[in-house]
């Protein structure tokens, strides 16, 4: 596990596969997903801080969910309430929540597509975004499967690259790939996004062992298998 003081009381935690987030504040923390079972994340934050953490998830995916068996419970948005591994108490988080810890302070926008409860973190007085799976540079963006709806991920990008202008975010923490990006990657993702869907992007190839062909954009790339 890599881990790193991105800035004061924010620690960045990547096992290479996923990353999550933790920030601490004076009486608490707060940690941005779990990873995957075996990242250990719950143990790693305990070395960094012995305050009381709450948990809230980007989205329901097995490699951000892995952890939530070693914390009890977590926020997540409740479309994605069926992702979270049996026995974890779960907390709704909503469009428009504010979440507050130490110096940082978020506002939380569900963003469907990549999972129909994704969502991503807003610090617009620091001016960086935590956006999840759905933005990536150079990266392999899960788009296939019951769990995906790549008309409402467009859409989350709109959404996306307007609050970044709007809010003047310099700066978005993706959880795979290359970090942190630029805010144009919102606009880079889209573009690549909306050429996919109108089928102007071919595939490279089909994946090796999911049931899926693999895309590569100008920007980042997709695995997805269109209808």
């Amino acid at each position: 596990m890599n881990i790193i003081e991105e800035k004061k009381g924010m620690y960045i935690l990547d096992d290479g596969r996923v990353r999550c987030f933790l920030f601490v504040g004076e009486t608490d923390a707060v940690l941005i997903d779990t990873g995957f079972p075996d990242s250990n994340v719950i143990e790693e934050v305990k070395k960094i801080t012995n305050l009381p953490v709450r948990i809230y998830m980007t989205h329901g995916d097995f490699d951000h969910t892995g952890g939530l068996s070693k914390a009890g419970e977590c926020f997540i948005h409740k479309e994605d309430f069926n992702l979270v591994p049996e026995g974890v108490v779960k907390h709704e988080l909503k469009d428009g929540d504010s979440i507050s810890c130490g110096e940082y302070n978020f506002n939380v926008v569900q963003v469907p597509g990549h999972t129909y409860g994704s969502c991503a973190f807003i610090e617009e007085n620091k001016g960086f975004a935590i956006t999840g799976d759905g933005i990536q540079r150079n990266g392999t963006i899960f788009m296939f499967g019951e769990s995906r709806n790549f008309q409402k991920y467009i859409e989350s990008l709109r959404k996306m690259a307007h609050l970044v202008k709007e809010k003047k975010i310099a700066a978005i923490y993706p959880s795979h790939s290359e970090y942190p990006l630029p805010s144009d990657s919102v606009e880079k993702v889209l573009e690549d996004a909306e050429n996919l869907f109108l089928g102007k992007i071919p595939p490279v190839k089909k994946h090796d062992f999911m049931p899926c062909n693999v895309y590569s954009g100008a920007f980042t790339g997709f695995l997805y298998q269109p209808e």
